[in-house]
């Protein structure tokens, strides 16, 4: 009988030779010398005691010949191949899988066939291939794909991988799809085109109550987060557990209504200010000698009425912050340390109902960015001659603005600036002024975060009556597309917090639970 020719198709002519010659076995003189018994062999196969081959099968046959060195399973029926599928076959070098109308072959499809030297799936329908499904054949010498409609993406990937460090001739295999790579070459394809690395944000933990800010903080190496509870009348300081990576209560300042609790540690000191929308507002100092918060300190109640934001920083080497005061009679404030507390410094900013303030250093330049609803957002810059701030302009035609918050990408500087009426806009600093890159859709937006985690900038945009929406920076179309939805009710700040082994961004609410999420990176290609 002819051997089948490694790497050969068996065509119809060699159909039909090979069912003449097995039955010739048959049609033997009876003093011949007498043919070898066949093995069992599946009903819609014919076997000899090396070779098998099957045709319309529903299925790929079972109870094959344990021997056997070749197998065809040409012009079948079934479309999918399961794990397992030639358990038993140790000694098979040859396996044809043509011409059929096979769509999904199973990670451990080829399991077991350690001899296996040739596999040819030509001519079937696969538009992908599981991860490492040849992982299993060690010895593999030749691998034929063509005639399948392979789509060239992420899922894909690991087979160029496999084909740059195989041994294995692989005749020349062509990408369907997508559209950019349609007709090319599957093996000239770069691993860099593939991208295939996403992330996405998930719910880490839940903390059962309001709040409507969060200010995370590093004191005494532990990480900590101070909140601001209106209606639990309380700043409260959540420690981060490490072992349990979980955030759990660590103590609270009373506070009957508190908006804002900024945490500053100066000089080795941890202290607290406390803005309060009734009450006064107030600074706090952690006592070490009996392990809780003592008031030193009260605020300006004539300059500090109605605070919204307070924003801390260092400018050559001295501590201020910042409080942005919304009332009419008020004015947005700057404090300076000065060994013993924090004072007044310079009023910067008053009557004109001030939502929110952004410390901005550039180019060596400190500059503070203040939002109004009565006017567009103001710009100060330090004079370190006079030791304060002096107005320097505005960010024009931007009217209603509820919060500022700035990022740098690279080597450019912008502004993202929430509006509750009206879209919400990017600008970007072109050197003497910013001017407008995108609006967008944010009816009742109080809060506009950019912030970066690793390479991807980020930006999160929340609303009174939707969804939050994530955005990406898209570097190419300079500018941030919609990325993820979170279901955060109210949301009134986001803080990035990058942990050791995990990355988890803060969302209080206004209106519902205060939720951590985590910042998940996924691998499509694997």
């Amino acid at each position: 009988m002819a051997e089948l020719q490694p790497g050969k198709v068996m065509r119809r002519g060699q159909v039909l030779a090979f069912l003449l010659i097995s039955l010739a076995y048959l049609w033997l003189p009876a003093g011949s010398k007498r043919a070898p018994k066949l093995p069992p062999c599946p009903q819609s196969c014919s076997c000899t005691r090396d070779t098998a081959f099957c045709i319309d099968s529903k299925a790929v046959p079972r109870n094959l010949p344990p021997e056997v060195i070749s197998l065809l399973l040409n012009s079948n029926k079934f479309t999918l191949i399961g794990d397992d599928a030639f358990t038993g076959l140790s000694h098979l070098q040859y396996l044809f899988i043509e011409n059929n109308d096979i769509r999904s072959l199973s990670k451990f499809t080829f399991r077991g066939l350690k001899s296996l030297t040739h596999l040819s799936l030509a001519n079937n329908n696969l538009q992908t291939l599981p991860r490492d499904i040849f992982t299993p054949l060690d010895i593999l010498s030749d691998l034929d794909l063509r005639g399948n409609a392979l789509i060239c993406d992420c899922k894909i990937k690991w087979l160029v991988e496999w084909m740059e460090r195989t041994n294995a001739t692989v005749p020349a295999i062509f990408c369907s799809s997508p559209i950019r790579y349609q007709g090319q070459k599957i093996r000239d394809l770069a691993l860099k085109d593939f991208s295939c690395i996403t992330t996405d944000f998930v719910v880490h933990q839940v903390l059962p109550f309001q709040s409507v800010s969060a200010e995370p903080f590093v004191y005494s190496s532990d990480l900590y987060v101070a909140l601001a509870q209106p209606s639990a009348s309380s700043c409260t300081i959540l420690k981060w557990d490490y072992v349990e990576r979980k955030l759990w209560d660590f103590d609270r300042i009373p506070a009957h209504s508190a908006v804002y609790c900024k945490p500053i540690v100066a000089q080795s000191q941890l202290y607290v200010v406390v803005a309060q929308l009734f009450g006064g507002s107030y600074i706090y100092r952690w006592d070490t000698n009996v392990d809780k918060f003592i008031k030193i300190q009260d605020m300006d109640s004539r300059k500090i009425r109605k605070p919204n934001d307070i924003e801390a920083f260092r400018i050559d080497g001295d501590w201020y912050f910042v409080i942005a005061d919304s009332s009419k009679a008020g004015s947005t404030s700057l404090y300076r340390w000065n060994q013993n507390g924090f004072y007044s410094h310079q009023a910067l900013h008053p009557w004109h109902r001030d939502t929110d303030v952004e410390y901005v250093e550039n180019e060596g330049k400190p500059r503070l960015i203040i939002s109004s609803s009565s006017q567009a957002p103001i710009i100060y810059q330090w004079s370190r001659a006079q030791k304060q701030f002096v107005q320097q302009g505005e960010v024009a035609e931007v009217m209603d603005v509820q919060m500022v918050k700035h990022f740098k990408f690279k080597k450019d500087n912008y502004l993202c600036l929430s509006r509750y009426i009206g879209d919400s806009k990017v600008v970007k600093w072109e050197g003497q002024r910013f001017t407008e890159l995108q609006t967008l859709p944010s009816r009742g937006s109080m809060v506009m975060q950019p912030f970066l985690v690793s390479q991807r900038q980020y930006m999160a945009l929340g609303s009174d009556f939707s969804f939050t929406h994530i955005y990406l920076w898209d570097e190419e179309k300079q500018k941030f597309v919609k990325f993820q939805e979170l279901s955060v009710q109210a949301p009134r700040a986001f803080h990035y917090v990058p942990l050791e082994d995990m990355d988890i961004l803060l969302a209080p609410s206004f209106k519902s639970s205060t939720l951590v999420y985590r910042h998940v990176v996924v691998d499509l290609s694997l």
